[in-house]
C-alpha cells in the first residue's frame, strides 16, 4: 500500500492574485454579459421546503438521471419544479 499524503502544497501564486486589480484580469474567454442575454432569464430560488416522496416512474428515465451524475434526485426536483413553473398557465381545476 502506498502511504504517499495526496495533500500536496497550493500552487497558486496568492500573492500576485491580491494584487491584481479587475483590468489585471484577462476575460477574453467570457465575453460581458448584455442586457440582451438577461431579457429571457429566469429566476430560480431554492427554498428548503421539500417533501419526501414514493414517486412511480419508468425504468429508462431513473436510469438516464441517474448516469448524469451523483445527484440524480436534485435533478429530477429541478426537472419537475421547471416543468410546473412552465405550465402553471395550464391549470385545469
Amino acid at each position: 500500500m502506498n502511504n504517499k499524503s495526496i495533500v500536496s502544497k497550493s500552487e497558486t501564486d496568492w500573492e500576485r492574485l491580491d494584487g491584481m486589480t479587475d483590468a489585471d484580469i484577462d476575460l477574453s474567454d467570457s465575453p460581458e454579459v448584455t442586457p440582451e442575454m438577461f431579457a429571457g432569464a429566469v429566476v430560480r430560488r431554492s427554498v428548503n421546503n421539500r417533501s419526501k416522496v414514493t414517486v412511480t416512474i419508468d425504468r429508462d428515465v431513473l436510469e438516464w438521471f441517474q448516469s448524469q451524475g451523483d445527484r440524480a434526485n436534485l435533478q429530477m426536483a429541478l426537472a419537475l419544479k421547471i416543468y410546473a413553473e412552465a405550465n402553471k398557465a395550464y391549470e385545469i381545476r
